[in-house]
């Protein structure tokens, strides 16, 4: 190795340095200056976004002896991910302070997690994906612990540990599985020796049973759900919107260098699976979260039937399949950033407003962050002219395209039954009376955020062909 062969990496690298310098300087300063953590990690991002953008990959170029990969894929998953995690830390600001949690480590953990999605969308070896998702993953288990005094907090930590690791266990033993079929570890390579034909298909296909499981459970889906609606509700809501944003498009990343990359010639075998955890978790997702009156848990089950509809786009196992589910997950943490970032506006010291009834009369309160909510719900729900139903639109399509017309049939009807709750809260927005008449006191910058915010969900739906075009690139290019 020399010097330039970590020239991919610097992104990486640079912000490192940087949550190693934010870590030093938080322990130096006292709590009047613990905007410098916040300011610094935002620079980090802006100094991020400045090196991926500069060296944008029109082609593939391995680095690191073939564990790290640079390519448009990465590159533009990488921007996406900068932006999300820049609109969280904004978002969460004044949440923190009335809490006491505006500390150096939400802002550590953040950049560490983020990292960890780097390494995720830009890993070409199982070991370097392994390693991106433990430090995401153990970074995700300190934030939704951070608020040490909160019981309901703590458990859900727990949950979320004792799980996760029994899913780590599970990708680990298919990935050995997979190591003892085809003698490499890289993917390239896996995908070279299962073209090439092998004998063992029994190992293989439980190999491939157990990394399915695993990242079934990474996303959300049923039957390896149980631990994501706990998790959503017990965590504080700042760290509720860090994970339920950006990592699901880490998830993607991993999921489609595994399966897409590594995988490619075995999809006969772990499509029938996907069509399965996609069914499952439409139903499962839609149904369940028409029960629940916390929005936090809502949303939780909405994100379930989310990671649903876009597994449809990567079972299609096509180059538009996958550009198609890349879309479909940017939208969708677009989307999500909007609905619990609106949960924090309306927050206020001692009063979390992620109850169903908080949101009575909003209209009367403030006719302008009822209309943004009212664009996110439809297009969450997938109604025109948001951008929620062209993402929807595109990964049916992608499915009929491979003759499954029944599961697109199939979506379509477990879309309208989710209809049901996102409208529910339209229209206790706009028809119901407010239980109090607090007004909403979120600070500037959070709230032209958040306009952006909404308005960019109907901005893309009317036109989505720049996004579209660039995921089918970056997915075509890369593959």
């Amino acid at each position: 190795m020399n010097l330039m062969s970590f020239a991919p990496a610097l992104p990486e690298i640079f912000v490192l340095v940087m949550v190693s310098l934010i870590l030093v300087i938080d322990a130096a300063v006292d709590d009047s200056k613990r905007y410098l953590a916040f300011v610094l990690s935002l620079a980090t991002l802006a100094g991020a976004a400045f090196l991926t953008a500069r060296d944008l990959s029109t082609m593939p170029v391995l680095a690191l002896n073939g564990l790290f990969i640079d390519d448009p894929l990465s590159d533009v998953l990488k921007l996406f991910l900068y932006l999300t995690t820049a609109v969280v830390l904004v978002y969460s600001r004044d949440y923190l302070r009335q809490r006491g949690l505006y500390k150096g480590e939400f802002f550590v953990l953040a950049l560490f997690a983020l990292l960890g999605m780097m390494v995720m969308v830009s890993a070409s070896h199982f070991l370097t994906l392994y390693l991106g998702l433990e430090l995401l993953a153990l970074s995700l288990y300190a934030m939704v612990a951070l608020q040490r005094d909160s019981s309901i907090a703590t458990e859900a930590a727990m949950k979320y540990f004792v799980l996760g690791a029994l899913a780590s266990g599970m990708l680990l033993y298919g990935m050995s599985m997979v190591y003892g079929v085809t003698g490499s570890l890289a993917l390239a390579d896996i995908a070279q020796n299962l073209a090439d034909g092998t004998d063992l298909r029994i190992p293989l296909v439980f190999g491939i049973v157990f990394i399915v499981a695993g990242l079934a459970f990474k996303l959300g889906a049923v039957p390896f759900h149980m631990w994501l609606p706990d998790v959503y509700h017990g965590a504080p809501t700042a760290m509720t919107l860090f994970i339920g944003s950006a990592p699901k498009i880490a998830a993607f990343a991993f999921v489609v260098r595994i399966l897409g990359e590594g995988l490619e010639s075995q999809v006969a075998e772990w499509r029938d699976m996907l069509v399965i955890l996609a069914v499952l978790s439409m139903a499962v997702g839609n149904i369940a979260a028409i029960a629940q009156s916390n929005l936090k848990r809502m949303f939780a089950y909405s994100t379930i039937s989310h990671m649903g509809f876009m597994l449809l786009g990567i079972l299609a196992g096509t180059q538009n399949g996958y550009g198609s589910a890349m879309f479909y997950v940017i939208v969708y943490a677009l989307m999500s950033l909007g609905g619990f970032g609106m949960i924090l506006l309306l927050s206020r010291a001692g009063f979390e407003s992620d109850r169903l009834d908080d949101f009575r009369g909003l209209n009367r309160k403030s006719p302008w962050l009822a209309f943004i909510m009212l664009l996110l719900m439809f297009s969450m729900a997938g109604i025109p002219p948001t951008v929620g139903f062209y993402a929807k639109l595109s990964v049916l399509q992608a499915v009929v395209e491979i003759g499954h017309v029944w599961l697109a049939v199939v979506a379509v009807v477990f879309s309208l039954v989710g209809a049901f709750y996102y409208l529910r809260i339209v229209k206790l927005m706009y028809f119901d009376e407010p239980h109090d008449s607090t007004t909403v006191s979120a600070s500037f910058d959070a709230r032209a955020l958040m306009s952006a915010n909404g308005l960019a969900v109907l901005v893309l739906g009317v036109l989505p062909q720049p996004l579209m075009a660039v995921c089918l690139h970056a997915v075509g290019a890369s593959f």
